[in-house]
């Protein structure tokens, strides 16, 4: 990995040292992922069917898996895996349960209640990525929230052929129907419906620039669907002080660039000789993983960034909003209040960002591209909707008055004055 002083950068170096590879190279996603969402909204299961043929070499005789399909695939998996999905989804259920809305109901003055309330999305759709490691952590983060907000419909698509502990793990956390299909014809066929794929009101999930690209696409169609996030490929920002011990260091880079070659890690430490052993141990360790190619392809454009002290730290990781934010400093937590854009951070040297990929309960579905600037991670009122009620008497209407009659005035909106007016007596 290689290392950059940030105070000897031009401020067009700093940006692109921050710059998402995958954005970068993304110059035709967007005509192409317009293509496939056409060819989804003309020849519905049809073209889901070629896509599968084309992109992942498999050949489908239906997009929607059975339910014997849904039982075959328990066949085979260990009861250690089962285990580890029953432990993981009792911590994200107790987590995001917690976070169910509360009503709020409130006399603003005498006489005028004003309430809060909250209700399930109906529909939703979750997208679950392929590629190459299946990723039932996904479908826990995505359907447990789903199953808690009440949402009378979840439906979730995969690239072909699901692997069985997707599927598996859907099954259990009561998804309704899994489909064969992956990247922006998934979700296209989520947003407008197919003849098999069911029309979902929201989407939720990550996925590849296609995958980004194509959420972004349908949210802007009137006849599509609500997205959750702009989520695409993995990154992490770990800040470290010259007392963070290296070996745990490039773990969790490590941890994050195993996800594909399109993901991004970036060491920000105000101590040289950390970023030397750092990138010591990252050789290391590479030489033990299964999935080394795909590290070692994520670690060509990541970098270790040298700052002056580990203000600027936060200075560089703020600028950077990342994904997962790793703090292994000597007071990790008192850094909390200054860290202002992340998707999920973790303090301490105990704390690898792969127990909330698991198992911690909080959730990994979060955004990147620097978007944390202005979305949050996934949470349980995302699979809800807010609304409020309000109801006002006679008396509370009376009171009123003097706001609402100036203000319509004010406006030009007789209609507006004339139905409180009406009321109260004063016009006819």
């Amino acid at each position: 990995m290689q290392v950059v002083n940030w105070n000897q950068l031009a401020q067009d170096d700093k940006q692109a040292v921050l710059s998402r590879p995958a954005v970068a190279a993304g110059g035709d996603v967007s005509s192409i992922v317009s293509e496939v969402i056409t060819a989804v909204r003309q020849q519905g299961d049809s073209a889901l069917i070629e896509y599968a043929k084309r992109f992942d070499n498999t050949e489908l005789t239906q997009v929607c898996l059975s339910e014997q399909d849904i039982r075959n695939a328990e066949q085979g998996l260990s009861e250690e895996f089962k285990a580890a999905v029953a432990q993981a989804k009792a911590n994200i259920q107790a987590f995001h349960q917690a976070q169910k809305p509360k009503t709020v109901v409130l006399e603003t003055q005498p006489g005028v209640v004003c309430e809060q309330h909250s209700a399930p999305i109906e529909r939703v759709g979750l997208y679950v990525p392929g590629g190459t490691a299946p990723l039932p952590s996904t479908v826990l983060m995505l359907a447990v929230p789903a199953q808690i907000a009440g949402c009378d419909k979840v439906v979730l698509c995969s690239p072909p052929p699901i692997a069985p502990e997707i599927v598996y793990t859907a099954a259990l956390c009561g998804v309704d129907e899994i489909y064969c299909a992956g990247g922006a014809q998934a979700v296209a066929a989520m947003a407008f419906g197919t003849e098999t794929v069911a029309k979902v009101d929201k989407i939720f999930g990550p996925g590849n620039a296609f995958v980004t690209e194509a959420k972004q696409q349908v949210s802007k169609d009137h006849a599509g669907a609500a997205i959750d996030m702009p989520a695409g490929p993995s990154e992490v920002l770990v800040i470290a002080d010259a007392n963070a011990n290296a070996a745990y260091v490039a773990a969790d880079l490590l941890s994050q660039a195993e996800h594909g070659p399109d993901s991004q890690v970036i060491l920000v430490t105000d101590c040289q000789a950390q970023a030397d052993a750092v990138n010591a141990e990252l050789e290391r360790q590479l030489a033990l993983l299964s999935r080394g190619n795909i590290a070692d392809q994520a670690l060509s454009h990541s970098t270790a960034v040298l700052v002056d002290s580990i203000e600027q730290a936060i200075e560089v990781s703020n600028e950077y909003g990342p994904e997962h934010l790793i703090v292994q400093t000597e007071a990790p937590r008192a850094l909390l209040p200054k860290l202002k854009h992340a998707g999920s951070i973790f303090l301490g040297e105990y704390t690898p960002e792969s127990v909330g990929d698991y198992a911690s309960g909080t959730n990994h579905t979060l955004p990147t591209y620097g978007y944390t600037r202005n979305y949050n991670s996934l949470g349980t009122a995302d699979f809800m909707k807010r609304y409020t009620v309000q109801e006002v008497s006679r008396e509370g209407l009376q009171g009123l008055r003097d706001a609402v009659v100036p203000l319509a005035n004010a406006e030009g909106l007789d209609a507006h004055r004339r139905a409180l007016t009406l009321r109260l007596g004063e016009e006819r």
